[in-house]
């Protein structure tokens, strides 16, 4: 009998002490909640907005985990539309996630232009005038833009506009006078060009949103016809008079307000073209996913910033492995699926464990642990950056290429407080390596929480102990 009640005892403890410690884990994870989304970007603001497109940048000031920050940009633009001559105070690479444009840009003292395509990446570094026109017939264009503000005058980064709106183009801002000695023209030739008010940075560049000029000229009267075209004929007079004046200037918005899909690729030798990682040979790949990575090495025009690309896709239910970055930060977004990341601190406790979806922007520090895990009901994809242009080369702590792997003997084993067989059998169960299947911890799709598998577990778990107190209970008391 006393046998019983001390086994009644022992398991009433057992008991309390696994519900002391789920309230425990409950706790936490309400304590961590906080802290789930530490590593998100979510702060966002529209740096540029008109009816032709918005640009707008995502901001990280996180100075305290990062050895280098970074700011990723999204540009949408309208169909035939221009994003104005302009230049910034900070590198930017930019990716086209879809459609088509033309890329111009001062390489030395000539104008470049390049025709970049869904998958492309261009490097524009700090300080070289560019400008895009959005050419696809009919398309929407995404840009995803990576913005270094390393050399920026300020905590994000600083467009200088060349042409556009009086209120916000640099040239504008200069006196009628300083205008005119320098480009030693009439004031009323320099107010017609730096003195008129555009719609912003973000332009049409056709009159199919704005009444066009003949529409108007239809709607005046005989007189009013007639002294319209004296006008126009005097203002070609006057175009013909300034074609004789030469310079930089007029070569650029002769580009820019030209056809638009009438484009020449100069294939001077000194002069970058883009790269399409798109068409990228994966560096890794298995039957859960893979992994491509763009390095200096890989496209040089990457050491002028520093910083490194890399575009990853995970299959349904499969799991990067969790690995450290030894020589950058990354940066990614979410172009397809849905799924979970999850960051450790370097003492080994939970940064961040959150759900990531299309669109949703996350920063991993250097030398922090962590894995991403695409959900059962899809694939995760995903593109970023890294805040360096050499390789990365990560580095795994668990699977077939893992640093236990490689580490593998009596010290590892040791430090673990097991037997080294004991140890060779864990880091020997796993066949694969870098992208695993993890059907168990995917998630099973937005709104969805713990996997039914580890609920089934732990319901039955639970109930094996009731079972348990309860034979004893009925044993005392017979």
């Amino acid at each position: 009998m006393m046998t019983k009640i001390t086994t009644l005892l022992f398991l009433l403890l057992l008991v309390g002490v696994t519900i002391t410690m789920s309230e425990d884990e409950e706790k936490s994870e309400g304590s961590s909640s906080s802290s789930s989304k530490l590593f998100l970007m979510e702060n966002s603001k529209s740096v540029v907005k008109t009816n032709a497109g918005e640009m707008r940048l995502f901001i990280n000031n996180d100075d305290k985990f990062l050895d280098r920050i970074m700011h990723i940009g999204l540009i949408n633009m309208e169909p035939r539309s221009l994003f104005v001559p302009q230049y910034l105070d900070s590198n930017m690479i930019i990716f086209i996630r879809r459609g088509v444009a033309k890329l111009g840009f001062i390489y030395g003292d000539e104008l470049e232009e390049r025709r970049i395509q869904t998958g492309d990446i261009y490097v524009i570094p700090a300080g070289s005038v560019f400008y895009l026109v959005n050419i696809g017939e009919g398309q929407r264009l995404h840009v995803i833009c990576s913005i270094d503000p390393s050399t920026s005058l300020g905590h994000t980064f600083q467009p200088f506009y060349i042409g556009g709106d009086n209120q916000q183009s640099i040239l504008g801002g200069f006196g009628p006078t300083i205008l005119e000695t320098a480009f030693n023209e009439s004031r009323a030739k320099i107010q017609r060009i730096f003195k008129k008010k555009q719609d912003g940075p973000i332009v049409f560049i056709d009159d199919s949103h704005s009444p066009s000029l003949w529409t108007k000229f239809l709607q005046l009267k005989k007189q009013a016809k007639v002294q319209k075209l004296k006008t126009l004929v005097q203002s070609q007079d006057e175009d013909e008079e300034q074609k004789q004046t030469s310079w930089s200037w007029r070569k650029l918005m002769e580009s820019v307000l030209g056809k638009a899909n009438n484009i020449e690729n100069k294939d001077r030798a000194d002069s970058p073209d883009s790269y399409n990682l798109y068409d990228r040979k994966p560096d890794f790949r298995n039957a859960y996913g893979w992994s491509s990575t763009l390095d200096g090495g890989d496209y040089s025009p990457l050491k002028i910033p520093d910083i490194g690309v890399f575009h990853v896709n995970l299959t349904a239910g499969s799991m990067m492995a969790p690995h450290v970055n030894p020589r950058a930060s990354e940066y990614s977004i979410v172009l397809r699926g849905y799924g979970r990341v999850q960051i450790l601190f370097p003492n080994g406790s939970n940064a961040m464990e959150t759900e990531i979806k299309v669109g949703d922007i996350f920063y991993i520090p250097r030398y922090f642990p962590f894995c991403q895990i695409a959900s059962r009901n899809g694939p995760l994809e995903f593109i970023g950056f890294t805040t360096s242009s050499q390789k990365n080369n990560p580095q795994f702590l668990a699977g077939a290429a893992s640093l236990l792997k490689t580490l593998l003997g009596p010290e590892l084993a040791a430090s673990f407080g097991v037997s080294e067989d004991t140890l060779r059998h864990v880091v020997d169960a796993q066949h694969d390596a870098v992208i695993l299947s993890s059907t168990w911890a995917a998630p099973g799709g937005p709104g969805g929480g713990r996997g039914k598998k580890e609920e089934d577990v732990l319901h039955v778990e639970t109930k094996g102990i009731e079972d348990l107190v309860n034979d004893v209970v009925m044993d005392v008391f017979e």
